[in-house]
């Protein structure tokens, strides 16, 4: 069950023994990789306890700052699992995520300029309505609508005029006798029932993809980084291969509901996939629910005879056995990253590729 900080704190106190159950700076590795959530997270606002005293899974009411001055409560599991498919600061927010997809937001009533003591017990809170707009004098005077006369007992002809939008029909209304038809001219018709339409003549057949093949896709996005243009450059000098040949990789099952996969550098004859991860200009890169889809995204290429090298930067810790953590992009790196083909594939098999 979640508790709030105090409850939450004096549990820990009682059952660990000790007036600060944990030390500061003992979650500090698991909190590195959350910059934005470092920089929400407010001390004063969490009766003094550091974000490195509290583990990531806590069931722990804690009060967040955003950026934009938005206070709100949510445990560190919800703040952890944020990033999602949005990427842009305010997802870091709910209050600044809201505004972004354009909802609705809560607008506090203004307060009332009245005393408290002059305030009648059961006063209305105080809305500030528009002043109404002054009337041109030329314009014709407003007419008030006629009231509707009263029901006499029968009905009339002529059917109600009604303000609002008509209800949608009942699903379990019974269907109008040319119901069929009209959804026969609607509805698609099913791939079974269309006529069999003769490819054209000289028309290459569509080739069916092996597991693991690399190829060229049209879907792949293209290099956002100038980080990994110049981690593609310094390969592409080093060794012998054509790096803009492959951008995507067949696999055996459906990744985020496709049977492909887009790796940073695709190394086609060497069968090796090299990643360039970095937190991002908000910190939602490879994080959270992203790092998931990151030893996803691994195991799916490594059942098809894959390896992946995985570059992490900033406080990324590695995901798999050849990771490689560095500060960015240097001479270095490129010596490493070659050191670790070489383990994965062999020295020899990596130095006929060399230049």
């Amino acid at each position: 069950m979640v508790e709030s900080i105090d409850a939450w704190w004096e549990r820990r106190q009682r059952s660990k023994g000790a007036a600060v159950p944990y030390a500061v700076g003992t979650y500090r590795e698991a909190w590195s990789t959350f910059p934005m959530l470092i920089r929400q997270y407010h001390p004063e606002f969490n009766r003094g306890i550091t974000l490195t005293q509290i583990p990531p899974a806590a069931d722990v009411y804690l009060t967040w700052q955003c950026e934009s001055g938005h206070v709100f409560v949510a445990t560190p599991e919800e703040q952890r699992s944020r990033p999602g498919r949005v990427r842009r600061r305010s997802a870091w927010c709910p209050e600044c995520s809201l505004g972004a997809r354009g909802g609705p937001r809560v607008r506090p009533l203004p307060l009332d300029p009245r005393p408290v003591e002059s305030r009648p017990l059961d006063a209305a809170p105080f809305e500030r309505r528009p002043a109404p707009l002054p009337r041109d004098p030329g314009s014709a005077p407003h007419q008030t609508p006629a009231p509707r006369p009263a029901s006499s007992g029968h009905h009339s002809s002529a059917p109600p005029q009604h303000d609002r939008a008509p209800k949608r029909p009942s699903p379990f209304a019974r269907p109008a006798p040319d119901a069929p038809a009209r959804a026969a001219r609607i509805r698609p018709t099913p791939d079974a029932a269309r006529p069999h339409v003769a490819p054209a003549a000289g028309a290459p057949e569509p080739r069916r993809r092996e597991r693991g093949e690399p190829f060229r896709s049209p879907h792949a996005p293209r290099t956002a980084s100038a980080a990994e243009a110049d981690l593609r450059r310094r390969l592409a000098e080093r060794l012998d291969l054509d790096l803009d040949a492959h951008n995507a990789v067949w696999v055996a099952q459906d990744f985020h509901g496709r049977r492909e996969v887009w790796p940073d550098i695709v190394l086609g004859d060497l069968r090796v996939a090299i990643e360039y991860d970095t937190v991002g200009r908000f910190g939602l890169e490879h994080v959270g629910p992203r790092e998931q889809s990151d030893r996803w995204k691994d195991r799916v290429l490594r059942q098809c005879g894959w390896e992946v090298i995985r570059i992490r930067t900033g406080a990324l810790r590695p995901l798999g056995p050849h990771d490689v953590v560095a500060p960015g992009i240097t001479a270095t790196l490129i010596d490493r990253l070659l050191d670790e083909l070489a383990l994965v594939r062999g020295p020899l098999f990596v130095a006929a590729y060399l230049r």
